[in-house]
């Protein structure tokens, strides 16, 4: 079993940067990719980034560019920083990992990831 604990969110003016974590343990070293999703209100969860065990990272559209996803194998942690924040980038932030060495159609489908963190707020005002 994977445990997955997010912190860094808060506010930020647009325009500004918030970095996010996920620690993982448990059995974190079965884990062969993380990422991030968001959800605003009343709308759907949507990927934001992945990152792979061998590097490989894909971006949502969204925020390629101003997004970086990486990780610290060595303290199973993967961080998020976000710059030139939007107020549309502004949702609740979950990390999720999983341990499979493929992914069912999309890295955006929410069931390519097995564990799930219980989110971190991020507010961006314009």
């Amino acid at each position: 079993q994977v445990q997955l604990a997010e912190s860094g969110g808060g506010s930020a003016q647009a325009g500004g940067s918030l970095r996010l974590s996920c620690a993982a343990s448990g059995i974190a070293s079965s884990v062969s990719r993380m990422a991030w999703f968001r959800q605003a209100p009343e709308k759907e969860r949507e990927g934001v980034a992945v990152i792979q065990q061998d590097g490989i990272t894909y971006y949502a559209s969204s925020v390629k560019g101003r997004f970086t996803i990486s990780l610290d194998g060595a303290e199973n942690t993967q961080y998020l920083q976000m710059n030139n924040l939007k107020p549309e980038d502004a949702a609740m932030y979950y990390c999720a990992a999983d341990y499979r060495s493929f992914y069912t159609g999309s890295w955006l489908n929410l069931n390519n990831y097995r564990y799930w963190g219980q989110g971190t707020q991020v507010t961006v005002s314009s």
